[in-house]
């Protein structure tokens, strides 16, 4: 490891050279109480950024055991000084001057959902900490501009690094507070299940938001109150007693007018599997972590699925224990995604009726008499959902606006009423009653097939080199190939993208050998994960700093829909 004062003196000795030169920077330097550490510099001032890193030891740092021993603790603290020294760089980004990138300073951006990054790290067990971001590095044209890139780790950096990654510099309430929240919200999905529940929704909780592109709360909007039917408690480590509604394992129907926050129920609750930062006012949503948003999504390929219980008897003789297609419709898809997601091991299912295939979630009378049940190749959903959680032991949160039929299935149904939930079970079924289902022979049990082997694609096996691009929150792609994950929807920051393209190219290489099953490469994939954090699949020099932890069932979803995959 090399001193300030060498790079300095490194800096003085390039400084008008051609840009290459900085190259030369590469390595550690020691800051007395941190460590700067260049790990990788961009070829050219138009290209991405330089990766650079800072590290501090537990013993510098000063944050107490008890604020990161937990993983959510940790993950939580991390998660904070991450928000507080993207806000210090935000203060002098750009301030060091140049052509392309020179100068920029730029760090994770997270979101309302608090995720494990790469961007900040810390040791369980000493509080080490590293803090990975980019900058670009000065140039005047093409040639090396060393005086402004010595005012960014002399100057800025420092300052930077000192308010916000130090324990005596920070709010010591603020930093418990964020820790304690973490814990809280842990200790609620750790006993959902004791208490039979897939969710959980605190009274007092906040959950439109102030628009449909900004994740923050509304203002002025209706906090959520619990029926006194649902009302359950937790008693939480910090917090106290909560109070708030309980969504029960089993068939949950929730309906209402339109605009009366059906949708805005349920996606609080697509997204409670995440847990949320302070004043999100959602931190006390918590659903069954492995919980999956379905629907239908036209278009994408589906490769071997075995979606015979809800589809067979196809008149083109089509296999579908087997089902493959390059443009599924609505009603395969959504067949596939349920199917696909019992694979990936969900607990519960959330649906809209809105962003379902009609075909796929009912059949009403009156088409049953017209077309007869052995013309018809689909099973609905409503058919199957008893059994799903009978056979199975997924539970269903279904809304819905316009069919009725599911008040004959549902155990729990709540009506939202100008965002206010209201249990109307009894009511609802002696309504139904009057309304008596057709009398039709209810479908053979089925039990899909999850024995899918995958191979590596086989133009990749020839070239093992991969090129990795991802496109926002739409997609990832894999040299020439699109996965479009658009309608992954509780996939929700870009760098879990990021980080699904560097476990699918992981799993490309290592994994994927027409041995195993899907089940097994991704089971594979979690336990290397579990171990050693996103470092395990990223096969390089130094460790990206854009990645954020995806779930296993997001993982599932990303390699189902991957068109070059061979299964």
């Amino acid at each position: 490891m090399q001193s300030q004062t060498d790079l300095r003196n490194l800096l003085d000795r390039i400084d008008h050279r051609g840009y290459p030169a900085y190259k030369d920077t590469r390595g550690s330097y020691d800051f007395r109480n941190y460590v700067l550490s260049i790990d990788h510099v961009q070829g050219d001032p138009f290209a991405a950024p330089s990766k650079v890193s800072v590290h501090i030891k537990g013993s510098a740092a000063r944050f107490p055991a008890e604020l990161f021993q937990l993983k959510c603790r940790r993950v939580a603290l991390c998660d904070y000084l991450l928000r507080q020294f993207g806000r210090e760089l935000e203060r002098v980004s750009f301030k060091a001057k140049g052509s392309g990138k020179s100068g920029l300073l730029s760090v994770s951006r997270p979101g309302q959902e608090v995720l494990e990054r790469t961007a900040c790290q810390m040791d369980e067990k000493s509080g080490d900490l590293v803090l990975r971001f980019e900058v670009g590095f000065p140039a005047n044209g093409r040639t090396v501009n060393s005086r402004e890139l010595a005012k960014i780790f002399f100057d800025f950096l420092p300052d930077c690094v000192s308010h916000s990654l130090f324990y005596a510099a920070l709010d010591a309430k603020a930093v418990k507070r964020v820790t304690d929240l973490a814990e809280d919200q842990q200790y609620i999905r750790d006993h959902l299940k004791e208490q039979g529940l897939v969710a959980f929704v605190a009274d007092g909780a906040i959950l439109p938001r102030e628009s449909g592109v900004s994740g923050r709360p509304m203002k002025d909007a209706v906090r959520f109150a619990s029926p006194e039917s649902l009302r359950v408690s937790f008693t939480l480590p910090h917090h106290g007693a909560i109070w708030g509604m309980g969504i029960k394992k089993g068939i949950t129907l929730i309906v209402g007018g339109g605009y009366h926050g059906k949708s805005t129920l349920l996606k609080a609750l697509e997204l409670g599997v995440y847990n949320h930062i302070p004043g999100d006012g959602r931190e006390y949503v918590i659903t069954d972590d492995t919980a999956v948003k379905i629907r239908a999504e036209d278009g994408r390929s589906i490769q071997k699925v075995d979606i015979s219980m809800f589809i067979s008897n196809l008149p083109n003789k089509k296999d579908t224990k087997k089902f493959c297609t390059e443009d599924a419709s609505g009603s395969t898809s959504q067949a596939a995604n349920v199917v696909e997601a019992m694979e990936a091991g969900t607990g519960a299912f959330l649906i809209d009726e809105d962003t379902s295939a009609t075909n796929f979630m009912i059949r009403d009378e009156l088409m049953q008499r017209v077309v007869n049940r052995e013309d018809e190749p689909i099973t609905p959903f409503i058919d199957r959902i008893v059994e799903l959680y009978a056979q199975y032991g997924i539970s269903t949160v279904l809304v819905a606006g316009s069919s009725g039929s599911y008040f004959h299935k549902a155990d729990s149904i709540i009506q939202m009423n100008q965002y206010v939930p209201v249990e109307i079970t009894e009511f609802a079924k002696k309504e139904a009653a009057q309304f008596p289902m057709p009398e039709v022979e209810p479908p053979r049990q089925s039990s899909p097939s999850f024995e899918r082997r995958i191979r590596a694609d086989r133009a990749f096996r020839e070239d093992s080199r991969m090129k990795l691009k991802t496109m926002g929150r739409d997609g990832i792609m894999i040299n020439h190939d699109t996965i479009d994950v658009r309608y992954v929807e509780q996939l929700v920051d870009s760098e879990q993208l990021s980080a699904l393209a560097y476990l699918l190219k992981y799993a490309e290489c290592h994994l994927f050998d027409g041995k195993r099953t899907l089940k097994e490469c991704v089971a594979q994939l979690k336990k290397l994960l579990d171990a050693k954090g996103l470092a395990a699949v990223c096969e390089s020099s130094y460790l990206p700093c854009g990645l954020a932890m995806p779930r296993e069932q997001e993982i599932f979803a990303c390699i189902n829909r991957y068109r070059r995959i061979s299964l």
